[in-house]
């Protein structure tokens, strides 16, 4: 084997291969992992509608349901398409490896066949001694010595790299021969996909025709519906409020202030909030994001928009509330021809859990993560449980869907 070929090849394998690998099975399981996370979804959504099954949910209610479950669908089948793409790049690559492992185990063996054939005409003791001895002198003798102790060293190698290389073909083709079962797997698991988006999409038009038949109804529904949601948001706005200033009444500080006046502890109590944007735990054991935050088109008639301060919870019967993050009660909320909530204060963040059926707390209680703070109301007429979740810093609110842990 020329040098220049021996290193280049040396260079692929030890510095390209492995990090090409690496690389694309990392994209490979976020991919997988977001893929299951949709499943849970849809699993979790089919679970919370077949225990709402017995009641008569409104049609609003109905339609909102269908939409969302269509969204996660399509999500969940782009994501699998994502898979099964990300899957035939890397079976291309792994191929393309397979064709250079074999070129090269085939120029070692030839190379390594070659060696031994010299060897074999020189291998007696003999041969060696009289190359030794022929030498002009010490010098010239010692370099013949090394070098006869580095060819063999150099054998020994050829046959190691290539039982190393034989060993790797194997693998890689094992390795191969996964990846295409299991794109042929996510394949079909698109196709039943596809066709449950079809029903769902056949269901929808139907609620929407019904819908349609008498749609200003609906929107005198919508629309009232919006007041009272603006009508709570603006109570829960000025609850916040007033906890700022009595918070800074009790410090001593302004009461003018929009914002918390912290002590010591406050401030690390809200730096430590802060390092946990994306990871704190889910205010309810089970569930799926019902309602997104910021502006969100009606379900009904696109020209509509709401918007939502917080996100909504769709969760089972029964369900406890538990705080996303230790704590102080700072007081719970008590809003008329609405259901109570509560609101934990965090340094100079607050979150707010709200549509409780249950208190289990009272103002200064002190909380810690993970804790059951109260039981999420069941709308005994139309089966579904909603919690309303809200993060705020200060009096300030922001999107819930940024500080929780992906499910």
């Amino acid at each position: 084997m020329k040098l220049k070929s021996f290193i280049v090849i040396f260079m692929f394998v030890l510095v390209g291969g492995p990090q090409f690998a690496f690389s694309q099975s990392e994209k490979q399981k976020a991919l997988e992992a977001e893929r299951q996370s949709l499943l849970r979804q849809i699993k979790e959504l089919n679970a919370l509608y077949s225990s709402d099954k017995k009641k008569e949910r409104s049609i609003l209610t109905q339609v909102e349901d269908v939409n969302y479950k269509i969204s996660v669908r399509r999500n969940l089948i782009k994501v699998t398409n994502d898979q099964a793409n990300q899957l035939t790049r890397e079976i291309n690559a792994n191929q393309k490896e397979i064709t250079n492992l074999r070129e090269q185990l085939k120029e070692l063996k030839e190379d390594y066949a070659q060696m031994v054939v010299k060897t074999y005409k020189s291998r007696s003791e003999q041969s060696k001694v009289m190359f030794l001895l022929s030498s002009e002198n010490f010098k010239q003798a010692y370099k013949r010595l090394q070098y006869i102790n580095q060819y063999k060293e150099y054998q020994k190698q050829q046959a190691a790299d290539i039982k190393l290389k034989t060993q790797s073909l194997q693998d890689l083709n094992v390795t191969l021969l996964k990846q295409k079962e299991d794109k042929q797997k996510l394949i079909a698991e698109n196709r039943k996909a596809k066709r449950e988006l079809e029903e769902e999409v056949k269901a929808q038009e139907s609620l929407m025709a019904s819908v349609k038949k008498d749609m200003n109804k609906h929107l005198a529904s919508l629309k009232k519906k919006r007041q009272e949601k603006e009508r709570i948001d603006r109570e829960i706005d000025r609850l916040i409020r007033e906890a700022i200033a009595a918070s800074n009444k009790k410090a001593g500080k302004s009461t003018n202030s929009n914002q918390f006046v912290l002590t010591p502890e406050g401030k690390k109590l809200a730096s430590n909030f802060e390092a946990n944007k994306g990871k704190l735990g889910w205010p309810v054991e089970r569930g799926v994001i019902r309602t997104r935050y910021g502006n969100q088109r009606s379900t009904i008639d696109n020209s509509v928009t709401q918007n939502f301060k917080g996100i909504r919870i769709a969760t089972e019967k029964n369900a406890k509330v538990k705080a996303v993050f230790s704590g102080e009660v700072s007081r719970i909320l008590v809003i008329k021809n609405a259901n109570p909530g509560v609101m934990i204060r965090h340094g100079n963040y607050l979150t707010v859990y709200f549509n409780l059926s249950k208190v289990y707390v009272k103002p200064g209680d002190k909380i810690g993560v993970g804790q059951e703070i109260g039981e999420v109301f069941t709308n005994q007429f139309t089966g579904e449980t909603l919690l309303g979740f809200r993060v705020y810093k200060n009096d300030k609110e922001t999107n819930p869907e940024y500080w929780l842990a992906k499910k």
